[in-house]
């Protein structure tokens, strides 16, 4: 996260205000047009009553069996806009869309209680399953689609629900033909027959309450950041210097750059490709490589020119073993604990781990 005195004067001018004195609003803000091609979606799949009620909050989320949508706040307008791309990374079209649907897909489940169903349980498993406890990923298993980043569909029932759902919503997903012979076809088939059934009937809970909304947060939008902040460093306990030594050289070469340069020229893209091959939450993995560049800069550490793909591949495979280390330990170092718990209390919150857990 850069210090907020390089940002540019109007964007610091945002940060001493308090969210929920900003006067947010979803209608007219730069997401409505989101949450509008969301409906379209789901209009052309044969969703003719469904139409779920979307909220801004701090993340994206799904309170738990509350058929809501919550909006991150940042994205209802444009200075917070630009100010959550300057501090982090704001969602691009596609991203918002993907988190559209999946959550769309939580609010069908809940609009229509499906989990209640029996062939529901048969389909996805109990619904009432323990959700985080045993979490641990099967690398291309075709039980499952991919929708999310990772393979956040084995999640909990819940999850894989919301996922299959999203790819069956997706424009030109052709999830027939992507997915044939797979056992993750029946849960699409499921989906698709539910929304066949369902399709003219309005939903059983038309609405659901909400946790957070923008006229709670009495956080001002600058410590929102610094909260976020301070809970992801928190997360982010290695212990990398001979490990980067083995990686980089200790001593300046003939011809040579730091190696703080090196991983902040790649930085986006070791961040893209290690949460989605890995699955852990993406505020986790950008935590990671700005510590690898920060651990970096401290050991004053080299590279040589010339040599940037053979250091890529290292920080990549680098990056990805300590991630893994963490989706299945809780911890980048490998040590055994307990696993980490990265998101809010279940139950309260969306089962979306998303960018930030920062409430006011």
């Amino acid at each position: 996260m850069p210090a907020f005195e390089t940002l540019d004067p109007e964007l610091r001018g945002v940060l001493g205000k308090r969210i929920r004195e900003l006067g947010l609003r979803l209608e007219g803000s730069p997401v409505e047009p989101y949450v509008r091609q969301l409906y379209k979606e789901l209009e052309r799949r044969g969703l003719h009553k469904f139409r779920p009620v979307c909220y801004l909050t701090d993340e994206w989320g799904c309170p738990d069996m509350q058929p809501v949508l919550g909006i991150p706040f940042y994205l209802a307008d444009p200075n917070l806009g630009k100010l959550e791309r300057a501090i982090d990374d704001l969602e691009d079209s596609r991203e918002i869309m993907r988190y559209m649907r999946h959550e769309a897909g939580h609010v069908f489940n809940y609009a229509y209680r499906l989990y209640a169903r029996a062939d529901w349980v048969a389909t996805f498993g109990p619904f009432d399953r323990p959700y985080r406890d045993k979490y641990r990923p099967v690398p291309f298993s075709r039980n499952y689609v991919r929708h999310m980043e990772g393979w956040y569909a084995q999640k909990h029932p819940d999850e894989d629900f919301a996922e299959t759902f999203a790819v069956w919503l997706t424009p030109g997903s052709a999830w027939r033909r992507r997915y044939k012979g797979w056992p993750a076809m029946r849960k699409l088939r499921y989906v698709d027959r539910m929304a066949r059934m369902f399709g003219d009937q309005d939903p059983i809970v038309r609405t659901g309450e909400v946790d957070i909304t923008v006229d709670d947060m009495r956080l001002t939008v600058g410590e929102f950041y610094k909260r976020a902040e301070k809970e992801r460093d928190m997360r982010v306990d290695m212990a990398m210097d001979v490990h980067l030594s083995e990686i980089f050289l200790t001593r300046k070469p003939r011809e040579g750059r730091p190696a703080a340069d090196i991983v902040t020229k790649y930085r986006r893209e070791l961040i893209d490709k290690i949460t989605y091959w890995t699955g852990v939450r993406r505020a986790v993995v950008r935590a990671l490589v700005e510590a690898i560049c920060k651990n970096c800069e401290r050991l004053k550490l080299w590279g040589e020119i010339g040599r940037e793909p053979l250091y890529l591949v290292e920080l990549t495979a680098f990056g990805t073993t300590l991630a893994m280390n963490f989706l299945t330990r809780g911890t980048f170092t490998g040590d055994k604990r307990r696993p980490a718990k990265v998101a809010k209390v279940e139950g309260k919150k969306l089962k979306v781990e998303s960018k930030k857990t920062a409430t006011s």
